[in-house]
């Protein structure tokens, strides 16, 4: 089988091993003690920032409320009768009727007074604050796992474990590796505010699962790897990206354009050069020496040595030798596709040699 070298683009890609990283994973925790009364969400549900997930009992805190205003409004009580007071001294002073040591003393317990409510209304702010802890809403959005606490236990507020965990997984991030002498590139790119397009594959390499854009990378190389950590964002809509998956990211760095490309299968390699068998027009092959550039997918980029529109065998080749006669039953190619012949001779399809000792099939 033969194939006609054609003019295209090809692409540059990095490729590393990576891992679907969420880029904000919550433990939901209680800040207060108390029975867990209620849930409000359902496992493996997405929720949003704000929404109620849970209630814990609030009635010893509402109490602790009451208490706390209770106190204050007695001490206001003696706040208020303390300044009376210091108003009457302040007049009795001067009228020189009272020492000025009994007026000092009189201004201070009035700010002994004063201290004493603002520490009171701490105390209600505080079980104010600790009211609403009782209700436990999404600090952000994402999809919630499966819970951890079942309503009727006591929860503490140092407990360990959580009682659920919430994931953001619209956007989603993907961290991968490259190795340190991959690095240059990308950063010249990033610093010149490049966006650079990261595609997420499949363990095998096999199916595209939905492609995004580089955002950062790690401060420092890992030295027993000698590979840096970057940070690929996706939008994730459709969920093809799932926390701790593995992916196979690749990392678009530059897209050549106007190049000559040929199938891998045109590349032949010996211990000292690669080549390809060349179909000229007399339908004779010969061996010609190129210098391959990228080699992406099913197509390798030839810098050197044949030009688009060049004829190369793709199949077969182990059966030529140079000179030999090959007859393709055709040999053109559609604009944008690699075009495929078939070797042939004498009768068409028939993958008999034409005629003579030296004619060999291009299959």
């Amino acid at each position: 089988m033969v194939a006609t070298a054609q003019n295209g683009n090809i692409g540059v890609y990095y490729t590393g091993l990576g891992v679907v990283t969420p880029i904000y994973t919550v433990t939901i925790k209680s800040r207060v003690d108390g029975q867990l009364m209620t849930l409000h969400y359902k496992e493996s549900e997405t929720v949003h920032e704000g929404d109620l997930l849970l209630e814990l009992d609030p009635r010893p805190y509402q109490v602790q409320l009451e208490q706390a205003e209770g106190q204050q409004k007695k001490d206001q009580a003696t706040l208020d009768n303390a300044k009376v007071d210091l108003t009457r001294y302040q007049k009795l002073w001067s009228q020189n009727a009272i020492p000025q040591q009994q007026l000092a003393t009189q201004e201070a317990v009035v700010k002994q007074d004063e201290g004493v409510l603002a520490s009171d209304q701490g105390q209600v702010d505080s079980a104010k604050l600790n009211l609403t802890y009782c209700k436990i809403t999404s600090p952000i959005s994402g999809r919630i796992g499966l819970r951890l606490v079942d309503p009727g236990n006591i929860v503490h507020a140092n407990d360990p474990n959580g009682l659920l965990v919430i994931t953001q997984v619209e956007p989603i991030s993907v961290i991968f590796t490259i190795a340190e002498d991959q690095l240059p590139p990308v950063l010249k790119k990033m610093r010149a505010g490049q966006k650079l397009r990261v595609e997420a594959w499949d363990r095998e390499l096999k199916n595209l699962l939905t492609h995004g854009l580089l955002m950062t990378h790690d401060n420092q190389i890992d030295q027993t790897t000698g590979t840096l950590k970057l940070r690929a964002v996706f939008d994730n809509k459709d969920d093809a990206l799932f926390p701790n998956q593995f992916v196979n990211a690749r990392l678009l760095v530059e897209q050549k354009t106007g190049v000559t490309l040929v199938p891998n299968a045109a590349v032949q390699r010996n211990s000292t050069s690669t080549y390809v068998y060349l179909v000229k027009p007399d339908q004779t092959v010969t061996v010609r020496p190129v210098t391959l550039g990228t080699i992406e997918g099913d197509q390798t980029e030839i810098t050197s040595g044949i030009g688009p529109g060049d004829v190369v065998v793709t199949e077969g080749v182990d059966k030529l030798q140079e000179g030999g006669k090959v007859s393709p039953r055709d040999v053109g190619a559609k604009p944008g596709r690699t075009p495929v012949g078939k070797a042939a001779s004498g009768k068409a399809g028939s993958g008999k040699a034409a005629s003579g000792n030296n004619t060999r099939k291009a299959r």
